[in-house]
């Protein structure tokens, strides 16, 4: 199979990471389902997506004809079985816990045709540890996007021992057409680069924080004014949403069993009151207030 045999893209959850990664995928002329289970989260994902198409009319990045012919390639279904019956290509965006990504992965192969690749846009979990409750482990590969994939130009592509040429070349492939930078990992590693490395300055940034040597604020401004990042750790964790943190966390500690992996008391939490950043309006910082923040 080539890049011009895939005709259909599905992406399953329309959180935060899925609905844009439908839409990179209806900008690069494939015909795109987006399904999630529950309704309410499609109807969100849609109003989300205009309001930024809409944007990038306003800035010229798209036409009004090309928005219009994205949004025509683009569609919403609660059925995964009408997601996938017709498909070529799935990228899973679900909850970043093991035990669901299994599950949905097992009705995948199920229900999506023999020759269709199965991507899994999690950004710490291996392939290979979904891959073996298909029959197709060859056609299994990580495709991690990174958030806000309509903004962000990277996607790491990750191979398994079992994941042929073919498919990492295929998701390659995909990704250039979603006018996207694919990187080619050719071994598994938990976390894979970028989050690696940025989980290294997290964990530093949230003991030092812990420890009372500066205030989470003015950690985040060291990094923005000393090392020239154009976002801090903690201003981060808001953006991605601070359970995101706390199921990498906590998944990379059930594999390595380090007490060091296991999420942090501050993250904890923020988890457990609910305050998981920007989306639910308060996170490390108040977004409910006009107050700006010290950064």
């Amino acid at each position: 199979m080539k890049v011009e045999d895939i005709k259909q893209i599905t992406v399953l959850g329309a959180g935060s990471m899925g609905h844009q990664i439908g839409m990179l995928s209806a900008l690069g002329g494939f015909q795109t389902i987006i399904q999630d289970v529950q309704e309410g989260a499609l109807v969100k994902a849609k109003e989300s997506l205009e309001y930024q198409m809409n944007k990038w009319v306003k800035k010229g990045k798209i036409s009004e004809e090309g928005k219009q012919e994205a949004f025509n390639r683009l569609s919403f279904t609660t059925s995964l079985e009408e997601a996938v019956v017709n498909t070529d290509f799935v990228i899973e965006a679900v909850v970043e816990k093991l035990d669901v990504k299994r599950e949905v992965f097992q009705k995948l192969d199920q229900l999506a045709p023999p020759h269709a690749i199965l991507a899994t846009n999690s950004s710490t979990i291996v392939n290979s540890k979904i891959a073996d409750v298909t029959n197709r482990p060859e056609k299994v590969c990580n495709m991690h996007f990174f958030f806000p994939p309509l903004v962000m130009d990277c996607v790491e592509v990750v191979k398994s021992e079992h994941t042929s040429e073919e498919t990492a070349q295929l998701t390659m492939d995909v990704c250039e057409k979603m006018n996207r930078t694919g990187v080619l990992l050719n071994k598994e590693i938990s976390g894979f680069v970028a989050n690696r490395i940025l989980g290294a300055l997290t964990r530093e940034a949230v003991k030092l924080y812990e420890e009372g040597y500066a205030e989470f604020e003015d950690i985040d401004l060291i990094c923005k004014k000393a090392l020239n990042h154009p976002i801090g750790p903690f201003a981060l964790m808001d953006l991605s949403g601070i359970d995101v943190a706390y199921y990498v966390n906590q998944q990379r500690y059930a594999e390595t069993g380090d007490p060091a992996d296991k999420p942090a008391t501050c993250i904890e939490e923020k988890v457990k009151a609910g305050t998981l950043g920007r989306k639910t309006g308060k996170g490390w910082y108040d977004y409910s207030t006009k107050s700006k923040v010290k950064q």
